[in-house]
Order: C-alpha cells, then sequence, then structure tokens
C-alpha cells in the first residue's frame, strides 16, 4: 500500500541506493517515482533497478512509476594527467582533442569553436571556475580566467547563451532510448532541451523503436528553453525546472522567477511539473538539511509543482531514507496548511477553458469538496484526462483515478493528490461498478462505510468522450 503525499517525490537511484531492499525502503518511506540517471553507469546496471522496481511493485500491490533521464550533450573537459591549478586573468586555450597538446587544453566538444564568440562566458564545474572568451584562431578557442580555481578532468563545461551545434540525442542517449522503448520504462527525461523540435525528435524515435506509451519529461536547463517555453510544454507530456544547469545558465538569481513562471504555465497547460536539483542538497552528509532547503521546498510546492526532486541525496548520499522522510515531512506540512492554494484552478486555465464543460465541472468538483464533507473524489478515466485535469484544481481531498490501462495509471500517479488503479468499467457505471469502488476504498484507501465521495468521469461511453457528470456517493449505500 502507498505511503500517500498529495505532492510526489522522485527519488533518483545509484550507489547510495541499488539494492533491492534499499529501493523497497525508500518507497516505502514515501516516494512515487524512481529515476534512473543515464549519465552515471551502463544499460545492464539500470535494467537491474528496474527489474527490482518491479517486483516490488508487484509485491506492495501498487504502481510505481519510472523516469530514465537522459544524459544529453553535456560538455566535459577532456583528459588531464593531474589538476590544474589556475589564477585569476591567466590565459588558457581549449581545442576538441581528447589530451592535452603543448598549451592547449582538450573539450571533448567537437563544435566548440564555432559556437562561442568573443566577450561570451565559459563556466567550467558547475559555475566554480568562470572563463571569459578572447578570441578563436582557427579551431583553438582562447579565454581569460576570472576566477581562481582546480581545473580537473572531466568536469562539466556550460556555454551560456550559445545555441549550440550539438545534437539534443547523443549516440549514448540512443542506445538507452533503444532500451526505454522495450522495457516499461513510462517516462524519458529529455537534457538541455532547446525548442520544441527537439521532443519531436524524441518522440519520432520512440516511434521507430514501436513505443508510442512512454512520456517525454523535458528538462528546462538551458536560456533559449526559457524562450521557447511556450512550445515546448505544448508538445511535452511533462516539463521539470532542472535548476542546476540552469543556475549557470542564465545566472543563479534569475531561477526563482522563471521557476514560478515555468510551474504556472505548465498548470495552465496540464502538463505535469517536477522541481529538481540541491533541494536537500546538504542531506548527503548531513541527517537534517538546513533551512534555507527546507524552505525551497515548501515554496516549489506553494509554486504549484506536482512533485519534486531529490537527487544526489538518494543517489549518493549517507543519508538517503532520511532525506525521502525530511522531504515528505515537508510536503505533508505546506499541504496541510492555510497558504497552500486549494480547490483553485489557475485563472488563466480558466480563462483558456471558460466554455468547457470539463472546466464547468472540475470547478463545481473543487467547490463541493470545500464546502461538503468530502473524503475523496473517485475519477473514472480512460484516458487519464479527468485525473490530471483535477489535479490542476490542487483540491484538498485526494483524487482515486480508475483506469483501465496499467501505463496510463503510472503516468498519472506522477501529478498531485492523484492515486490510480487499474479497474476497467467497460464504459458502464451500475451498482457492481459501485459496489467495487466501495470495495477498493475501504481496502486500499483507509476510507470506511458511510464515508462521502464525489464520482466523476464520462458515461455512458467510458473509454471515449470528455468528462461529463458528477455524483455524490456514500461508501457502502449500494450493497
Amino acid at each position: 500500500m502507498d505511503n500517500y503525499t498529495m505532492t510526489k517525490i522522485v527519488a533518483t537511484l545509484g550507489p547510495a541506493s541499488c539494492t533491492k531492499e534499499k529501493i523497497k525502503e525508500l518507497f516505502q518511506a514515501g516516494v512515487t517515482m524512481f529515476r534512473l540517471n543515464s549519465s552515471h553507469g551502463d544499460v545492464a546496471m539500470h535494467e537491474q533497478n528496474l527489474n527490482y522496481i518491479r517486483e516490488i511493485e508487484k509485491e506492495e500491490k501498487t504502481l510505481i512509476p519510472v523516469l530514465l533521464d537522459l544524459q544529453g550533450p553535456k560538455i566535459r573537459i577532456g583528459n588531464l594527467p593531474e589538476s590544474i591549478e589556475i589564477k585569476k586573468g591567466q590565459i588558457l586555450k581549449f581545442r576538441h582533442q581528447t589530451e592535452i597538446t603543448g598549451e592547449i587544453l582538450p573539450v571533448d566538444y567537437k563544435g566548440i569553436a564555432q559556437d562561442v564568440k568573443p566577450g561570451e562566458m565559459i563556466m567550467v564545474d558547475d559555475g566554480k571556475i568562470q572563463l571569459e572568451v578572447q578570441g578563436v584562431e582557427g579551431d583553438v578557442v582562447v579565454t581569460k580566467v576570472l576566477t581562481d580555481g582546480l581545473l580537473k578532468q572531466r568536469k562539466g563545461i556550460n556555454i551560456p547563451g550559445s545555441q549550440g551545434s550539438l545534437e539534443v540525442l547523443t549516440e549514448r542517449d540512443k542506445k538507452f532510448v533503444e532500451f526505454a522503448a522495450h522495457h516499461d520504462i513510462d517516462y524519458l527525461g529529455l537534457s538541455f532541451v532547446r525548442e520544441a523540435s527537439d521532443i519531436v525528435e524524441l518522440r519520432a524515435l520512440l516511434k521507430q523503436h514501436g513505443n508510442e506509451t512512454a512520456k517525454i519529461i523535458s528538462k528546462i536547463e538551458k536560456p533559449q528553453a526559457v524562450n521557447n517555453i511556450d512550445s515546448i510544454i505544448d508538445v511535452s507530456d511533462g516539463i521539470m525546472v532542472a535548476r542546476g544547469d540552469l543556475g549557470i545558465e542564465i545566472s543563479n538569481e534569475k531561477v526563482p522567477i522563471v521557476q514560478k513562471t515555468i510551474i504556472r504555465k505548465a498548470n495552465t497547460k496540464r502538463k505535469v511539473v517536477i522541481v529538481a536539483t540541491q533541494m536537500l542538497d546538504s542531506m548527503i552528509e548531513n541527517p537534517i538539511p538546513t533551512r534555507a532547503e527546507t524552505s525551497d521546498v515548501a515554496n516549489a510546492i506553494l509554486d504549484g509543482t506536482d512533485a519534486i526532486m531529490l537527487s544526489g541525496e538518494t543517489a549518493a548520499g549517507a543519508y538517503p531514507v532520511e532525506a525521502v522522510k525530511m522531504m515528505k515531512r515537508i510536503a505533508d506540512t505546506v499541504e496541510s496548511s492555510s497558504f497552500m492554494r486549494k480547490n483553485k484552478f489557475p485563472r488563466k486555465m480558466i480563462e483558456e477553458e471558460k466554455d468547457s464543460q470539463a472546466m464547468a465541472i472540475g470547478m463545481s468538483i473543487a467547490d463541493m469538496s470545500k464546502k461538503m464533507n468530502i473524503k475523496a473524489v473517485v475519477a473514472l478515466t480512460g484516458s487519464g484526462f479527468t485525473a490530471a485535469f483535477l489535479a490542476e484544481g490542487k483540491l484538498s481531498v485526494p483524487i482515486f483515478a480508475c483506469c483501465p490501462k496499467k501505463c496510463t495509471c503510472r503516468h498519472i500517479k506522477l501529478y498531485r493528490g492523484v492515486y490510480p488503479t487499474v479497474f476497467d468499467f467497460e464504459g458502464k457505471i451500475d451498482r457492481e461498478s459501485l459496489q467495487r469502488i466501495d470495495e477498493y476504498l475501504i481496502s486500499h484507501m483507509n476510507l470506511a462505510e458511510g464515508n462521502k465521495v464525489l464520482i466523476t468521469g464520462s458515461v455512458p461511453e467510458l473509454l471515449v468522450g470528455g468528462t461529463n457528470f458528477i455524483k455524490i456517493h456514500e461508501i457502502g449505500a449500494n450493497k
């Protein structure tokens, strides 16, 4: 049985959490979805972790969505015989090569000389080292060091503002896409998205492998993605505010406003949204987070995110389970506070769908759940639309979604407040169906006879057509 939290928790697997026992412990602590990070490890390692998750899913009689995060075109320093101490004002030269040649340092990116211009910045090792481009001499980039530091091999490079000649999918990524297409992966995370065509390219590749069910989450890490956010949201199934590289690319002080803007836009379009990176970063080494980190997690929830994500905290930290429990405690506290926007759809969403039948029903459900003693909303859905739609109303009660397809159930489980189960009603809402709903709510959802719920969906043809009814239902009244 799930450990229910309205705001969903995503946890990254890694050396600190790659056994079945630890994964199960993380799930029981409050994890909704597990993230497999293809930047580390090989296909075989991730396949083993996926198998563990699916075994736990059966043992716990639940649904556990899985996100496979593609590495994308990450630029890195090449191989160095030893780390190099550099000083402010020093001149450094770079070229696409694998080893140092003379005074020229190696970079693993073929197009670096074409993609930089004098005056632009190059950030190394998450911005710890800052360089200013002085010029390009043939295929050599000449830079001036702006900060003292230690240049280490294989550290990441960011070129803020550069359009880049890099392909969004590397050859390594394509191998992982093939793996995902044939191994029951629910979501793919696409790194360093710049424009809508990047998502279209990945979707076409999935289709080539015969998979049209895996969903795509676009990771917003580049300034181009921020500029193109509306068209990117339109073609994506979800959005991740990936604040690590994003902070380097656009500067840290701009990230909070960009985060709030993206969440609001994703909510309006009914696209699931995740906030990620350094949420409880200090818990990699410490058993409790800083007060600032606690506030950061809380504010992401107040902004309206569906999910919050742990990266190094659960992948390589000393306290992975404690980090999940802490995140759950923060989420539960915020959700129960008077500051949490509840029973209210985003204003822009209402404006854009003011003539929509679904919007009218959704707003009615939000109002009824606030004014009546309603314990839950039961959404009967074929496509997942009804549950995803209601999630954006930030209801004060859970949404139990009944859907005939397991893959759809896993997808919508990532939405705030949605708890799906596999039910096939064949388009009929009759006494038998209501009895089955009652049995499930009592046995799995801690509800009791006499509790009132709202049932919504579409009848008489459940699997086609839009949301078209609301029923006030008392559990146990149809015996």
